[in-house]
């Protein structure tokens, strides 16, 4: 028995009903080769692999991504947007107060949303997005020294 072939990303982009482009290949791999990248970074990343691209074009790419459920969108207070390739699993993230690093933070209780609110207004709640705040190691051990 043969192990399943993963999907290309080309494949994956046709699955989730998006047009291929040579920037939204780049685009998608950039953004799961990052690591909580915002959009210049990310910019940067796709110019590097296919040459010129417009910041307009990354911009309506990561629309499409992050409508699509490919690419997943946060946006700790204070920062510019970022975007990070785990998704569908409800995980949160810590941030650095210092330098702005992120980091994922898995669900601490639980299955999605992992935590019960107090009132639910009478909405159907299947996410809680959580941020934590502190000082990274780095930053940690440059403020102690």
């Amino acid at each position: 028995m043969t192990a399943p072939r993963t999907p290309t990303t080309a494949e994956e982009l046709r699955g989730a009903g998006l047009r291929v482009t040579a920037a939204r290949v780049a685009l998608l791999e950039t953004v799961r080769d990052g690591d909580h990248l915002d959009v210049e970074a990310l910019a940067s990343g796709v110019r590097d692999r296919v040459g010129h691209v417009s910041l307009q074009a990354v911009y309506e790419a990561l629309h499409a991504l992050t409508a699509a459920g490919l690419v997943r969108r946060i946006e700790p207070a204070g920062s510019p947007a970022r975007f990070e390739g785990r998704v569908g699993d409800n995980h949160h993230h810590v941030v650095c107060r210092s330098c702005r690093v992120v980091a994922d933070v898995d669900c601490a209780v639980g299955e999605a949303p992992c935590l019960t609110s107090s009132h639910d207004h009478g909405f159907s709640i299947d996410e809680a997005e959580v941020i934590y705040w502190g000082l990274c190691p780095a930053c940690s051990t440059a403020g102690s020294s």
